[in-house]
């Protein structure tokens, strides 16, 4: 059985998804969080990044779609939400991670300048500040999110992240 708790917690990552606020999830959403991402770092839409972030974010809008969007309307419910991502995220985290991994790979790419496949801990705040994470949460993942210590943050911390981000229940 599923916990309250659980499913309290996972309602709360709706509004990350739900970029306008408009109380569902679609398309639109995930393409106007790799807009923000692109602006927030400079980066053109037409530029190879730009257009990865783009092909990212509609690989994730599908492979939600497809956990999630139950009558088919294209358009995720907060009930949607909460009933996919329950049922199949306790089941298969790391199955939830790789839909998202286009799209986390093309952010990285993009809060990367150096192109060294990291980023610090500073971008990947601010890129978690773009998502609609507020500030001071944003600044304290990305510092937990440098496993080593390193200053900079790679793909799989940042996967594994996700993952444990939408599946572990404390």
């Amino acid at each position: 059985m599923v916990s309250s708790e659980y499913e309290r917690r996972i309602a709360a990552r709706f509004a990350t998804f739900d970029q306008d606020g408009n109380g569902y999830i679609d398309r639109e959403d995930f393409n106007v969080a790799a807009k923000a991402l692109l602006t927030e770092f400079g980066t053109a839409a037409r530029s190879d990044k730009g257009q990865a972030l783009y092909l990212g974010a509609e690989a994730f809008w599908q492979g939600m779609a497809g956990i999630a969007d139950r009558d088919g309307d294209q358009r995720i419910t907060r009930e949607e939400f909460v009933g996919g991502a329950v049922k199949r995220l306790r089941d298969n985290p790391e199955g939830f991670a790789e839909i998202a991994r286009p799209f986390l790979h093309a952010a990285l790419a993009v809060a990367d300048p150096d192109g060294d496949g990291a980023a610090t801990v500073e971008d990947t705040a601010r890129v978690l500040g773009i998502l609609g994470v507020p500030q001071e949460v944003a600044r304290a993942a990305a510092t937990a999110l440098d496993t080593d210590g390193d200053g900079r943050i790679g793909e799989t911390e940042i996967v594994t992240a996700f993952a444990r981000y939408f599946t572990v229940p404390e």
